[in-house]
């Protein structure tokens, strides 16, 4: 099978190729540490989207470099299938990166989806890069609320797998769910969005790129 990928298809349609394409997503640990990270995340008003990427240093945690994109939305809303809405808006905000990051750190799921096939994955299998989920809800699966501070976690499962981790990033502070997209260990994802909150819930690189994405 070919790992082609095409966004205008019906529903049944992209139902069938998340299916295929969910067995090309690899779980693997990082070969070197990154040193930037890319945040995505986007807006939508009517039938347009505003996508904003935004480039961190892992160490310093300042900005590198960010770029925002307008396009059409040509998908219908659908749970489930919101990577047919939305990957096409995030790679357009990829590509006119002038930076271009070691890891992608999504607003959506990874694998913490009905067929392990979320945005974080679609986005990482097409750019072949190290991606990671970081989201701000459940879309399946059930799991032990984490501990109350900082760092706690809990594990998320679907049909008897783990697909995820439920983590604290801020003490007493409702948790994000983190998964792998591709290309990335769970255990290292975790890691990477605890180390990307030091002060806030959601990880800098997504935080950022929700406020650019949000100014229209």
């Amino acid at each position: 099978m070919e790992k082609s990928h095409e966004f205008r298809l019906s529903v049944q349609e992209a139902v069938a190729e998340q299916r295929r394409l969910a067995s090309y997503v690899e779980e693997r640990p990082l070969p070197t540490p990154p040193r930037t990270v890319a945040g995505y995340d986007l807006s939508i008003r009517g039938g347009h989207a505003r996508a904003a990427a935004v480039v961190v240093e892992i160490e310093s945690m300042d900005t590198v470099d960010e770029a925002v994109v307008e396009t059409e939305i040509t998908f219908p809303y659908v749970p489930g299938l919101l990577s047919f809405r939305e990957a096409p808006a995030v790679l357009a905000a990829h590509n006119a990166l002038h930076v271009a990051p070691d890891l992608l750190m999504l607003d959506g799921q990874g694998r913490a989806h009905p067929r392990r096939f979320g945005i974080a994955c679609h986005v990482g299998l097409i750019v072949v890069l190290p991606a990671v989920g970081i989201a701000k809800s459940l879309l399946v699966g059930k799991g032990t609320e984490p501990g109350r501070e900082r760092g706690d976690t809990a594990p998320i499962v679907h049909r008897g797998e783990n697909v995820g981790v439920a983590l604290r990033t801020r003490t007493g502070v409702t948790p994000v769910y983190v998964s792998i997209g591709h290309l990335i260990t769970l255990e290292e994802a975790v890691d990477l969005a605890l180390r990307l909150a030091p002060r806030l819930r959601v990880p800098e690189p997504t935080r950022r790129a929700h406020i650019l994405a949000g100014k229209w």
